[in-house]
């Protein structure tokens, strides 16, 4: 199997992007705030172009945890095309979405929480650090946005 070349900044901030918008699925990675557990779950997402939408039930280890501390770390793609994610989380009650955002959600994932029973909350991750990489010959320039920065222009 021949590599594909390195990608440039600019294109790698594309496939990053591109990867938000088209993706659905991604490894949410949160810890618990007393002892530093950590949970790991696959969740759908909604990209609106600065944040992603995720949701799971307020009393889940997730929902608790991203309640307590807002701190995630998100991985999408496979482990040889990877977005890494890190950010914090804002709670969204149901109630408090705006219903173009919530179909925006449910058609995207498959997947309306407003429709069960079960006590759901939305979550809005605002991005700190983002890096996107395929294999070693790509850990150089891997991280395109810090602090909630992207660091290559458009």
């Amino acid at each position: 199997m021949i590599p594909e070349p390195v990608r440039s900044a600019q294109q790698r901030k594309q496939d990053t992007l591109d990867r938000l918008e088209k993706d659905v699925d991604a490894w949410i990675a949160t810890a618990d705030e007393t002892a530093g557990v950590p949970y790991l779950v696959p969740l759908s997402f909604l990209w609106d172009g600065g944040t992603l939408l995720v949701s799971t039930p307020a009393a889940s280890p997730t929902g608790r945890n991203l309640t307590g501390n807002g701190r995630v770390r998100i991985g999408i793609g496979p482990t040889r095309d990877v977005v890494m994610v890190e950010g914090t989380a804002e709670p969204v009650p149901p109630a408090e979405l705006s219903d173009k955002e919530a179909d925006l959600f449910a058609v995207k994932t498959g997947f309306d929480p407003r429709t069960l029973s079960t006590p759901y909350l939305y979550f809005r991750i605002r991005p700190a650090r983002i890096q996107a990489w395929r294999e070693a010959d790509e850990l150089d320039g891997r991280e395109l946005m810090r602090d909630g920065r992207w660091l290559v222009a458009d």
